[in-house]
C-alpha cells in the first residue's frame, strides 16, 4: 500500500509538471527531495521505536534483577491486580512491600471489606516487628481504624467482623488498664458478630477462648477494684475457654496456636500433664504464620512456670 501511494504521488507530480511546462530536470530534483525526505522520516521513526523498546526492555530487566525487598512495584492496571500482588507479598510476611499495593488499591475501592482486613493485618505485622512500645501502639491504632472500617463495610464478612477483636487482642498487653477494661466488651462483641456470620471460623473460636481465659484469670478483688475505677469488667469462664479452644482445633487441627493456647488453659486449670502435652505438641509444629514465633515463646514461658 505504501509503495502504491508513492507511485501515485509521482504520477500526479509528473502530470502537474507537464501541464505547467516544467522541465524534466526540475521535476527530477523535486522527486529526489520528496523521496529522500520520506526515507529519512522512515529511518528516524524506526530508530526512535527501537530506542523506546530498548529503554522499556532495560527497565523491565533491571526491575526483575532487583531483590524483591528493593523493588518499587510497577503500577498495576486494576484493583484486582493490586490485591493479587499485595497478597503475594503478604504470603511471605513482607508487610512493607504489601502495604503500598493495598493502599493504592484502597484509593480505587475504599469500602472493600476484604481489602481493609488485609491492610489492618499488615499494620499488625509491622506492630509485631516493632521493638518500641509506643510504636507498637501507634501501628496498633492504625490497624484498629482499618479493622473498624472493615467491620462497618462488611456486615456479612466473617473476617471483617472479627478484625477489631484480633487487633484489640494484639494491642491489649500494651494498653493502660482503663483502655484494657474498655476493650474487653468490644472484643467479645466483635467475636460474637463473626460467629453469627460463620460458626465454623476457627480463628473466632480461638479469640473467644483466649478472651475467656484472660478474664477468668482476674481475681474477684481485682475485678471489684476495676469496677470501681474503670467500669464493669466482663466475666470469663475457664471451662468455656477450654471448650472454645477444642472447637478451634476440631475445625482446623493444623495451627499450632490452638494447641499452645489450650495448653496454657490447662496450666491455668492446674492440669499440668495436659498442659505439657498440648504445649509441646504446638512447639513441635513448624512456623507457618507471622505470630507463630511469639506464640511459641509464650508456650515456653508457661512450661517454665509449671512445677
Amino acid at each position: 500500500m505504501e509503495h502504491q501511494g508513492r507511485v501515485r504521488a509521482i504520477t500526479l507530480l509528473r502530470r502537474g509538471a507537464k501541464t505547467a511546462g516544467m522541465r524534466s530536470a526540475d521535476l527530477s530534483s523535486i522527486l529526489h527531495n520528496v523521496l529522500m525526505k520520506s526515507l529519512i522520516y522512515r529511518l528516524f521513526a524506526a530508530a526512535t521505536a527501537s530506542l523506546l523498546l530498548a529503554d522499556v526492555g532495560s527497565a523491565t530487566e533491571l526491575h526483575a534483577r532487583l531483590p524483591m525487598s528493593r523493588r518499587s512495584p510497577i503500577p498495576a492496571e486494576s484493583f484486582d491486580d493490586l490485591l493479587k500482588e499485595g497478597k503475594a507479598f503478604e504470603k511471605e510476611f513482607q508487610a512493607k512491600d504489601a502495604l503500598p499495593l493495598y493502599l493504592a488499591a484502597e484509593k480505587l475501592e475504599p469500602k472493600n471489606p476484604e481489602l481493609l482486613v488485609h491492610v489492618a493485618r499488615q499494620y499488625r505485622y509491622l506492630m509485631t516487628d516493632a521493638s518500641d512500645t509506643r510504636e507498637k501502639l501507634r501501628l496498633g491504632h492504625i490497624a484498629l481504624e482499618y479493622s473498624t472500617r472493615a467491620a462497618a463495610c462488611g456486615p456479612k464478612d466473617c473476617d471483617a467482623q472479627l478484625a477489631p477483636a484480633i487487633t484489640l487482642g494484639k494491642m491489649l498487653p500494651y494498653l493502660p488498664t482503663k483502655e484494657q477494661v474498655a476493650a474487653s466488651p468490644r472484643i467479645k462483641e466483635s467475636v460474637d458478630k463473626a460467629l453469627e456470620v460463620d460458626s465454623h471460623n476457627d480463628t473466632a473460636w480461638h479469640v473467644l477462648g483466649r478472651w475467656n481465659r484472660v478474664l477468668a484469670e482476674v481475681s474477684s478483688a481485682k475485678r471489684f477494684v476495676a469496677g470501681l475505677i474503670y467500669g464493669q469488667l466482663p466475666k470469663g469462664s475457664i471451662e468455656e475457654a477450654e471448650q472454645d479452644m477444642k472447637k478451634a482445633i476440631a475445625i482446623n487441627p493444623h495451627r499450632l496456636m490452638h494447641y499452645i493456647e489450650l495448653g496454657r488453659i490447662y496450666a491455668q486449670m492446674g492440669r499440668k500433664e495436659e498442659a505439657r502435652e498440648f504445649i509441646n505438641k504446638g512447639l513441635a509444629m513448624p512456623d507457618t504464620e507471622k505470630d507463630d514465633p511469639e506464640t511459641k515463646q509464650r508456650g515456653r514461658e508457661t512450661l517454665a512456670n509449671l512445677h
